[in-house]
């Protein structure tokens, strides 16, 4: 997808123009060995180069592309929401050189505290052989014009909260074992996050200027500087998710978040975990884990629940 092409005949991208059952593409992305070097530079996360797996991608490289469907119709520098939730479902790896079709649509809109979210659902699916790669549905934040009448629509309520205590009291596990008890704790790498990062991540590259790659479009939104997008922050507890399944996680994995706080350049952190009891799990047929970011601060800035089937 030739993403310079935004800005030209797109809808302004505002709660009321944004219709449920509104098809979001379809279009077509080359998984190609600059994508993937791309990728992995914007979350710092080389693992699969540096493990010799030239053949397949990162497992959520195609996310961030999903959330991206939205501009196939708006204009990515009338965008000034938020992302709020994100829950994505990965089932096959991409290959280098691999193309992929990604399409979605818009499945809800609701108001919640006088503000208009809108809830997309994608996915992307192999050109070549036609296998599910990996499907995600987002709810952010859209901007409301002043002279819309909104009404409240069908926002759903979690089930279940996150307790969000990292144990102390023994190291952290490297990987899932079956073995292991409920409650054991598991430590992602620490992330300090360069603008430059956050800018590749968010499309710069193609002269998006938006509230993560632009001083001016951030103080319109009342930020006093640019602001990652929590989609980095869902990356960076997919790598956590690969690093405790593995395999399982390439063809199973699946992470549900909320964002909470955000993300500003030159922060710095890091993916937790701890292991749930089965009783305790959405899906008794999948190994689930309460999962969150924390800054420098301590404070949460995602919080959720990862997962994989593991034989």
């Amino acid at each position: 997808m030739d993403w310079t092409l935004a800005g030209k005949d797109l809808k302004e991208a505002t709660f009321e123009a944004m219709e449920v059952g509104e098809r979001l593409g379809p279009i077509e992305v080359v998984v190609d060995d600059h994508y993937v070097k791309q990728f992995a530079f914007a979350v710092d996360d080389y693992a699969p180069i540096s493990n010799g797996e030239a053949s397949s991608a990162h497992a959520a490289i195609l996310v961030p592309e999903l959330l991206r469907l939205l501009n196939v119709n708006y204009d990515p520098n009338t965008e000034v929401g938020l992302h709020q939730r994100e829950e994505v479902w990965i089932q096959s790896l991409p290959r280098v050189g691999e193309r992929v079709t990604l399409v979605g649509e818009f499945v809800d809109k609701f108001v919640k505290r006088e503000k208009g979210y809108v809830v997309t659902d994608a996915s992307a699916h192999s050109a070549e052989d036609g296998r599910l790669l990996v499907r995600h549905r987002s709810t952010e934040v859209a901007k409301v014009d002043e002279d819309v009448v909104m009404a409240s629509g069908s926002a759903a309520k979690p089930s279940r909260s996150v307790n969000g205590e990292y144990p102390t009291d023994r190291p952290p596990a490297k990987s899932y074992e079956p073995e292991l008890p409920p409650g054991t704790p598991f430590l992602g790498p620490t992330k300090y996050l360069h603008q430059d990062q956050i800018s590749v991540f968010s499309n710069v590259g193609y002269f998006w200027r938006t509230i993560h790659t632009d001083l001016d479009a951030a103080a319109k939104a009342g930020s006093n500087r640019t602001i990652a997008q929590g989609l980095m922050e869902a990356m960076y507890i997919s790598e956590l998710g690969s690093a405790i399944f593995g395999s399982a996680w390439a063809r199973s994995g699946w992470m549900s978040l909320v964002f909470l706080a955000p993300v500003y350049p030159n922060d710095t952190v890091v993916a937790k975990a701890v292991l749930l009891s089965p009783d305790a799990r959405e899906d008794p047929e999948r190994v689930e884990l309460e999962s969150w970011v924390e800054n420098q601060d301590g404070t949460k800035v995602a919080v959720g629940w990862i997962g994989a089937t593991v034989p």
